[in-house]
């Protein structure tokens, strides 16, 4: 007894549906997760007399949205849709150079707190505060065609470079006083302090040790304060008489290994086990740990 031609047709077209799946998922989706957390990586177009802060803030956008290809707005379709530590990891990346060129724009980027914003730096803030995770389609708001994530985040980056660029010919404000670090500082500290409370509350979810929640909080961590150590790894060298002149050397130096320390957990699977009575480790206690 021979299948008929239409079965043997159907069972090829599941056949194929199949591998397609396991590919595209089991191999093509490994293959696109990375996690660059390199503590090295530092911006290296900083134009003469302009920022490395600022150029190593454009190039972490740079390279998640150019080298690495930005993943938050994925579809169910996409490779990468079932492997949610690089969407994470990549949305702490953007939200903490974001806060960073809001604080540009309204402290180290202008003369005083009177004075007129930099276009550039007001661009760019506004760019980089969009939502990550819009795709080209969003039926819920629209049947239309909208602004993908990364096309506005790929405008923000732009509008860094832009400003650089400025810097670099005196066309641009960068003040290198102690009171605009220090306010900056406080903030970018105050944004780390608010994400303890997502730690707590991250805390109390899952079952036994596992929490899918505290996997994202902790990913989301990561990528925040991986950039905002290298970020801050390089205004240290914007506002390096600043920091001899006060003799903020070894508090400025501790500040940056607690962020790595934070920033280079590596965990195998993120385990929220109970700090108090438990035998298993909480990855998310020993993040929080870094972060104040």
């Amino acid at each position: 007894f021979r299948p008929r031609p239409k079965r043997r047709n159907v069972k090829i077209v599941i056949a194929a549906l199949l591998l397609g799946v396991a590919v595209n998922y089991g191999v093509l989706g490994p293959m696109t997760h990375n996690i660059d957390a390199n503590p090295e990586f530092r911006g290296t177009l900083v134009p003469e007399n302009g920022s490395a802060a600022v150029a190593t803030a454009a190039a972490l956008i740079d390279r998640e949205l150019n080298l690495h290809g930005w993943t938050p707005n994925d579809q169910w379709f996409a490779p990468s849709a079932i492997l949610d530590n690089m969407p994470n990891f990549q949305i702490g990346v953007v939200n903490a150079v974001g806060r960073f060129s809001f604080e540009m724009l309204d402290q180290i980027g202008r003369r005083s707190g009177s004075s007129s914003a930099d276009p550039d730096l007001e661009r760019a803030s506004g760019f980089l505060q969009y939502p990550p995770d819009i795709w080209i389609w969003e039926p819920s708001t629209s049947l239309l065609p909208g602004v993908p994530s990364e096309r506005q985040y790929l405008q923000g980056l732009a509008a860094l470079t832009s400003y650089n660029a400025r810097l670099g010919r005196g066309e641009a404000v960068f003040e290198r006083r102690t009171d605009t670090l220090a306010q900056a500082l406080a903030r970018i500290s105050d944004d780390l302090g608010s994400q303890t409370s997502q730690i707590d509350r991250a805390q109390a979810t899952g079952w036994l040790m596992f929490s899918q929640t505290a996997d994202d909080v902790f990913y989301r961590n990561k990528g925040l304060m991986y950039a905002y150590g290298i970020i801050l790894a390089s205004l240290g060298e914007d506002f390096s008489q600043v920091i001899q002149e006060n003799n903020l050397g070894p508090i400025w130096e501790q500040a940056l290994k607690s962020l790595q320390d934070g920033s280079q957990l590596r965990p195998a699977v993120v385990l929220n086990g109970q700090s108090d009575r438990s035998i298993f480790a909480n990855h998310l206690a020993l993040q929080g740990f870094a972060m104040k």
